[in-house]
């Protein structure tokens, strides 16, 4: 099932459901999801929640798209990332390299469909679920958080350009990192790995980072642009939502409280909820 962005930008836009996962006899998960344009002049977030069956098992995918430079990266993510994943032949056996191989296809027929488009870009932080397995991906510097065991727990690191991996990598690749009001890509960009941004493509990769998960130790995620994590921490998300059970409830909690912490960004979350107390046995 696709899921509309807002037609009104300046309207915080929410929703979730109620699903199962097959093979995991504690399937069901929530989710929900909210969307504010907030003080930007434009809407570039774009967010996607499906639920689909891939060769025979019931699949979940989330994912937030922080778009720079115009909307039509993440818009473009929106549309293909899933289908491109979910269509890979080795995407139930491999999924790993099935996640990889996607991304880079999805960044490379993006930039062949949108050659005009030379600065636009998008983050990408998703989240599938297969079975009993979380696989988180990211390229950016959107962000997903668990909360595991009542704690907080980054399930991804940020593509910044001063994180020291990063900024050897883009070097060595012969780019430069230097500030610019923040650190920047060739004084341009303020993320390190990004889809799009064609100007910037030999240091700037759509290469993401996965970590995963067995979905039994998760209460609970959170997948949201930096609209959110700019002003509110990671302990403090999960501490916030921690007793909201509702995730579309939770959601919106959150993007409210960015708002009024004074994010100056578009503020997308996305919260999976996970229920260990069902059984489908």
């Amino acid at each position: 099932m696709m899921m509309l962005q807002p037609r009104d930008p300046n309207a915080l836009f929410s929703g979730g459901g109620i699903s199962f996962l097959s093979g995991n006899k504690n399937g069901r998960f929530s989710y929900g999801y909210s969307s504010l344009k907030g003080k930007r002049s434009s809407m570039e977030d774009f967010y996607e929640t499906r639920i689909s069956e891939v060769n025979g098992q019931m699949v979940a995918f989330f994912g937030v798209f922080d778009g720079h430079g115009g909307s039509r990266t993440a818009e473009y993510l929106k549309s293909h990332l899933f289908r491109n994943l979910s269509s890979h032949p080795e995407f139930i056996n491999n999924t790993k390299s099935a996640i990889v191989e996607s991304f880079k296809q999805t960044d490379a027929d993006y930039l062949k469909e949108a050659s005009g488009q030379k600065d636009s870009g998008s983050t990408a932080s998703t989240a599938v679920l297969l079975g009993n397995r979380l696989l988180v991906a990211n390229v950016g510097d959107s962000r997903v958080v668990a909360c595991i065991s009542g704690s907080a727990v980054p399930l991804s690191i940020d593509h910044k350009p001063d994180r020291t991996d990063e900024r050897e990598r883009i070097e060595q690749a012969g780019g430069f990192v230097i500030w610019a009001g923040t650190w920047r890509v060739g004084g341009v960009l303020a993320v390190s790995r990004a889809f799009g941004n064609k100007v910037l493509k030999a240091y700037v990769v759509a290469d993401p980072e996965i970590q995963e998960e067995e979905i039994d130790g998760v209460e609970f995620l959170i997948i949201a642009s930096d609209g959110l994590w700019n002003v509110v921490s990671n302990e403090d998300a999960v501490a916030l939502v921690q007793g909201i059970k509702d995730a579309e409830a939770a959601s919106s909690k959150l993007v409210q409280e960015a708002y009024s912490r004074g994010s100056a960004d578009n503020i997308t979350c996305v919260i999976v909820r996970f229920d260990h107390s069902f059984s489908s046995l």
